[in-house]
């Protein structure tokens, strides 16, 4: 199985690396600036800015150059761009959260496309977010908005992959306990436990949680699934 991951470095991307890895897989590792984590992972890895066209395609060149084909792509680089108030909120940062979190994913599943259908098929799982069920806060509203669009693009390719054999899925996560919580101005810790209060299970998801049920998609489990939005949130 040859898996390309973005956004391998983070919390959730080490989590599906450590996952797919136990399980034998051929890895890409996509980084942005974490060369020396992404050097120490099971992989080979690739340096590429998803904000920049030209180096999205590159990624999939060098990804297949060095695995001959592609089997699995897990949409997973993701990120908030101002979480501000929306009133306060800057062009660019609505931009750029768009751009990082829905337009990136649409144009490197559209790159893979074409190789899965002359291979005879391919999966691709997309990372999203289960606050798309509830809209979202004043301050993170773009954020939920690009994930919401990423899970129409889902819908989208999973129709048209099916007469292909490409099966393409959403997972929803849930409160995940990663790090990206603490590099998001304006985000603290109080901000999170009162998040982790409402969960139905009163507590946070781990990494592993999300990386299982993607491990379960891109598996022989997952041969008849297509078109799906999978809820990993404790009952949120």
């Amino acid at each position: 199985m040859r898996v390309l991951i973005t956004g391998a470095t983070g919390g959730m991307g080490e989590a599906f690396v450590d996952t797919f890895a136990k399980y034998g897989a051929q890895l890409g590792l996509h980084y942005l600036k974490n060369k020396k984590k992404a050097l120490k992972l099971p992989g080979t890895a690739f340096q590429a800015d998803l904000l920049n066209s030209k180096e999205r395609k590159n990624l999939i060149k060098s990804f297949l150059k060095k695995f001959g084909g592609i089997d699995v792509l897990i949409n997973n680089a993701g990120a908030v761009y101002g979480y501000n108030h929306f009133l306060e909120l800057k062009e660019n940062d609505w931009e750029k959260t768009f751009d990082l979190n829905t337009k990136a994913p649409f144009y490197l599943s559209a790159e893979v496309f074409e190789h899965m259908k002359k291979q005879g098929g391919g999966k691709i799982i997309n990372i999203s977010s289960v606050n798309v069920k509830y809209g979202g806060s004043a301050k993170s509203m773009h954020y939920v908005a690009s994930k919401a669009a990423l899970e129409s693009i889902t819908k989208g390719f999973a129709k048209e992959g099916t007469k292909y054999n490409i099966l393409v899925n959403t997972i929803r996560c849930g409160v995940i306990d990663t790090p990206m919580r603490t590099r998001v101005a304006g985000y603290n810790e109080k901000n999170f436990l009162d998040r982790v209060a409402l969960v139905p299970l009163k507590r946070a998801g781990k990494p592993i949680d999300i990386a299982q049920m993607a491990y379960f998609l891109a598996s022989d489990s997952g041969d008849f699934i297509t078109s799906e939005t999978f809820t990993v949130a404790g009952g949120d």
